[in-house]
């Protein structure tokens, strides 16, 4: 029950998030230099916010899918990371991908939550 609101509230979470971000290309300072990744970074993580929702329709049926969500956190988390240390991102990008570390051990929790309950045994 816990992993169906992980994943629904990472999903809208996640949708509220980044669909405003496909209206906002011209507000960016400084603006994408390759709007082909701009906009395909944001269908890509769009297209996740979606799976996360399909997740939370039946956990147990797609445990497996949590893991590719657990390194889609963790990717983006580390990048910001790395990227800011190098002084290469803003520190406010940098603190707001930092919610995808708690996202990714919330993930990792439902995924071992939602095991076959004779492996739980």
């Amino acid at each position: 029950m816990m992993a169906r609101w992980i994943f629904r509230i990472a999903g809208i979470y996640g949708l509220l998030v980044l669909v405003p971000l496909y209206f906002m290309e011209n507000r960016l300072d400084p603006p994408p230099t390759h709007p082909e990744q701009y906009y395909g970074f944001l269908g890509v993580a769009v297209a996740w916010q979606l799976a996360y929702l399909v997740i939370s329709t039946d956990p147990a049926r797609y445990r497996l899918l949590m893991l590719p969500g657990i390194v889609s956190k963790v990717a983006w988390a580390g990048a910001l990371a790395v990227l800011h240390a190098g002084g290469r991102v803003a520190a406010d990008a940098f603190w707001i991908g930092q919610a995808d570390w708690l996202l990714a051990a919330l993930f990792a929790y439902a995924f071992w939550r939602s095991r076959p309950a004779a492996a739980a045994a």
